[in-house]
């Protein structure tokens, strides 16, 4: 008996695509709080229940410690950080592209003059063995 269950067409994903996890800083203060006052055999079994790492704790501790409460705010996924506009985007593309061609353009045009300088003494050697 055939499946009813679709394929997918071969550009689709079926997994949606994961999103990195963002932690408040209360919720950060609140672990490193947890983290320092539990006893030693502890402390494995709060990092593993919260799916953190011991160097979550340490920054978030050192963060906390300098006073930077900012800090403890993860600048790679917070609204703080600006994101380029889709037309800077595609004009750093396109700049890029148009530099490594220019580049590419300069390197060729060298070879054929060096191509036609030989060419050139080919011709002048060739001339006088006759």
């Amino acid at each position: 008996m055939a499946s009813t269950t679709p394929i997918p067409a071969a550009g689709d994903d079926p997994a949606p695509k994961p999103k990195r996890r963002t932690f408040s800083a209360e919720y950060k203060l609140r672990i490193v709080a947890e983290y320092d006052a539990a006893p030693a055999g502890e402390k494995g079994a709060i990092l593993r229940r919260e799916r953190l790492y011991h160097s979550h704790v340490i920054e978030w501790r050192q963060a906390r410690e300098a006073g930077a409460l900012d800090a403890l705010v993860d600048r790679r996924t917070s609204a703080v950080r600006p994101k380029k506009a889709a037309e800077q985007a595609e004009l750093e593309r396109l700049r890029k592209k148009v530099a490594r061609l220019e580049k590419d353009l300069a390197r060729r045009d060298a070879a054929l003059e060096v191509m036609g300088k030989a060419d050139a003494v080919l011709e002048l050697l060739s001339e006088s063995a006759d």
